[in-house]
């Protein structure tokens, strides 16, 4: 084999800021933060904050893949942590505060870490866990002088003294950077653990036109929290591409976020299904516009059609998104092609709507059957939906055991169907697709078709046991504030949009559980009312 003769530079997270601050010095980064007033800075600015956080960490003893872990929202000094603590070798857990209190002790110690970074409203979350947590050594608040509680060193105060440059060691792209856990609806959360190779690619490829699209034209607001898989990958995605970022710390109802639209002029944003439900109710109640808003990405679950009939009406793009915190973790966005655009804009955003979308440069996908063989890319046939590439899990932390088979298939544990053109559409996940009289419901089916209902804010499907039937799905509404919604009501509106032996044996008026990354928690809503069907 003929070695190629080129120069050969690892890929390295902190040349993204590197490169933004350079290329891209002047844009905007704007904050949201907790009781303070709004930051504003520039990718130049920023660089040298980070610099002097990465000062900070060494003068705390962290040493080249010692672990810290940040307990924080969507902030300015969040993202400064992004790129200090993989830059200098370090490795940044980044800790989900919706966590049950036992789920997060658990990742911060599975993951050791030895120093903790806290928005100032986790401290009662902290005070409560503290003695819990082995391995923490110290616990920084990121708040700057005036606000940092009793007790606690604010972070402001620690870099104040330190020096704007810092000098960034080189060092082997696979190093270790970002430790991510999953929400541990299934057992305790398991630990991803992302490389600075697995991340720049991710980040390249994200902003790509079939995928993300950004330009430095773009005001980009991830509603998607900074601590859930990195927010989908934004934070390095858009910075290689020039964006303005705005975070909006922890304030994502609607009106807290449709001011900073309107105030900071953004293009951009993504997150779960639940904060656009919050928004589009705000514009409905307000008569407020998207105004300069062009493009929504919602992932976490399935897209309600209505939804995104509703933002279309509006002017603005809706894209679907699947991932998760396995593939780092976009693996498919909804973006058209000539081949689906010459079927016509009817046939375009129904396939936009209802696909997750089709797979990106960077990200191999199959579906199986029941004995390994893959099916036609038909959009009928389903099965198990394997993924593999240089962003996706191997092995996840402090395992042994690979993840993958021997062809390097990681299997998502979703159900799903490719079509002819290549756009992937999840029917279920594994554990909650319902078999019924050996027939299968698709509970995505079910609860799309729900939420389209006037009133209805969320509904959830589950399968429960029947003594006839095996299994039977029961349904979850939670409905709008002040909406008059009747059981009558849902089966009247399924009833012509659903397969009949489709429609729930039970629907319950009552909160939807939800998880701490944002998706419906359907372990909670079976073992609630596992027995509501037993008498058949």
């Amino acid at each position: 084999m003929l070695p190629g003769l080129m120069q050969d530079r690892p890929l390295a997270i902190i040349d993204i800021l590197r490169f933004a601050a350079t290329a891209h010095a002047t844009q905007e980064v704007v904050s949201k933060n907790v009781d303070e007033p709004i930051w504003r800075s520039d990718y130049a600015g920023t660089m040298r904050r980070v610099a002097q956080a990465a000062n900070m960490l060494a003068g705390l003893g962290l040493n080249s893949g010692d672990r810290i872990s940040s307990l924080a929202w969507n902030t300015h000094r969040h993202f400064e942590l992004f790129y200090a603590a993989p830059g200098m070798g370090l490795v940044l857990h980044t800790a989900n505060p919706r966590l049950p209190d036992d789920h997060l002790v658990y990742t911060i110690n599975h993951a050791a870490s030895r120093v903790l970074l806290i928005d100032r409203n986790m401290v009662e979350i902290v005070e409560r866990i503290k003695d819990q947590l082995t391995t923490v050594e110290k616990i920084v608040t990121l708040t700057d002088s005036a606000r940092t509680p009793a007790g606690y060193e604010g972070y402001e105060d620690l870099i104040a003294a330190q020096p704007d440059s810092f000098a960034w060691p080189s060092f082997d792209e696979n190093t270790a950077a970002f430790l991510c856990y999953t929400s541990g609806t299934t057992g305790d959360p398991k630990g991803v653990l992302y490389s600075h190779r697995a991340v720049v690619l991710h980040g390249f490829a994200a902003g790509l036109s079939g995928a993300l699209g950004f330009s430095a034209f773009d005001v980009v607001m991830p509603c998607q929290s900074l601590y859930h898989a990195t927010a989908w990958g934004l934070p390095f995605a858009g910075a290689i591409n020039g964006v303005k970022f705005v975070f909006p710390c922890d304030k994502f109802d609607g009106a807290s976020l449709q001011a900073l639209i309107e105030g900071e002029g953004v293009t951009f944003s993504g997150g779960v299904p639940t904060i656009w439900t919050m928004y589009l109710d705000h514009l409905e109640r307000t008569g407020g516009k998207p105004g300069t808003l062009q493009r929504v990405i919602i992932g976490g679950s399935a897209v309600p059609r209505d939804m995104a009939v509703a933002f279309d009406r509006l002017g603005v793009v809706v894209q679907q998104i699947w991932g998760m915190t396995e593939t780092c973790p976009l693996g498919v966005v909804a973006t058209s092609t000539p081949a689906l655009a010459a079927r016509g804009r009817d046939a375009e955003n129904e396939q936009i709507w209802t696909r997750q979308g089709r797979m990106m440069f960077g990200i191999e996908m199959e579906i199986f059957d029941d004995e390994g063989q893959p099916l036609p890319h038909d959009g009928e046939a389903s099965g198990a939906l394997c993924v593999r590439g240089p962003w996706v899990l191997e092995r996840y932390f402090r395992s042994d055991t690979s993840a993958v088979d021997a062809d390097g298939w990681f299997d998502t544990g979703d159900i799903s169907t490719i079509d002819e053109l290549g756009f992937m559409r999840i029917t279920d996940r594994k554990k909650d697709v319902i078999k019924s009289g050996g027939e299968w419901v698709s509970s995505i089916d079910l609860e799309n078709a729900a939420a389209g209902c006037p009133g209805v804010k969320v509904a959830a499907v589950a399968g429960v046991y029947h003594p006839k039937w095996e299994e039977r799905p029961i349904m979850l509404i939670e409905a709008h504030d002040g909406a008059e919604l009747s059981e009558a009501d849902v089966r009247a509106y399924l009833e012509s949009r659903v397969p009949k032996w489709w429609m729930p044996d039970r629907i319950f008026f009552e909160p939807v559980p939800m998880t701490a990354t944002g998706k419906i928690d359907k372990k909670i809503i079976r073992d609630r009312h596992a027995d509501a069907l037993k008498e058949g």
